[in-house]
């Protein structure tokens, strides 16, 4: 299963983490873990090199993890809420593969 948490700071989105494997085919040929892995990677690359914010984290091996070292803001609550609404939709389709939590 993969699991998804979405980190939160007085209302407003810090980062998220994603491990695991959906389970459903075999690595390289799962299409919900390439969704989460598209969605993800996207929200990663938008808040480094296009929003230009300072982040901790990285991805490896089946595992992602973006923490903002600052202040979140309108923009950056735009990117992780897009990244959220994707994540939680896949989730209604396939609740065994996928687990989305709010922290």
């Amino acid at each position: 299963m993969i699991k998804a948490e979405i980190f939160t700071n007085s209302g407003k989105i810090v980062g998220f983490s994603i491990n695991g494997h959906s389970g459903a085919a075999p690595i390289g040929k799962d299409i919900y873990c390439a969704g989460v892995s598209a969605l993800s990677d996207s929200t990663f690359l938008c808040i480094t090199d296009y929003l230009k914010r300072d982040v901790e984290g990285g991805a490896s091996g089946g595992s992602a993890l973006l923490k903002l070292k600052t202040p979140p803001d309108e923009l950056t609550e735009a990117v992780f809420q897009t990244l959220l609404i994707g994540l939680k939709e896949i989730e209604k389709l396939v609740p065994t593969f996928l687990k989305v939590t709010i922290k």
